[in-house]
């Protein structure tokens, strides 16, 4: 999609702090962070919402899932725990319409989170 910013940063035409990258998913360090580990995980595939998550990305959203834990061990956040989070839509908090996870760490996560 020509005006979504995760796209652009996907095809490189907008620097990010890229820390994982293959042929489904892009990972970055999120620009406003909301823990000491914050980072975006994103398929390259444009999908706006998890409400648009078709049979055919069922395979997709598991990569997205297994790529997070990975980032997780790499960031040494996996022992002590890390949150996942994906918004949907504007009332849940969702301000770029691309899907992506969340991964935040590295402090405790209270709950309710909202």
């Amino acid at each position: 999609m020509s005006d979504c910013i995760f796209c652009k940063i996907a095809e490189k035409k907008i620097p990010a702090k890229i820390i994982h990258e293959d042929d489904l998913s892009l990972a970055f360090e999120d620009i406003t962070p909301q823990a000491p580990v914050h980072t975006l995980i994103i398929p390259k595939k444009h999908i706006s919402t998890t409400l648009e998550v078709s049979e055919e990305d069922s395979a997709l959203i598991g990569h997205l899932v297994r790529t997070a834990a990975t980032i997780a061990k790499n960031k040494d956040i996996d022992g002590k725990g890390f949150r996942l989070v994906m918004n949907t839509n504007a009332d849940a908090g969702q301000t770029v319409f691309h899907l992506h996870l969340h991964l935040l760490g590295g402090r405790a996560m209270h709950w309710p989170p909202g």
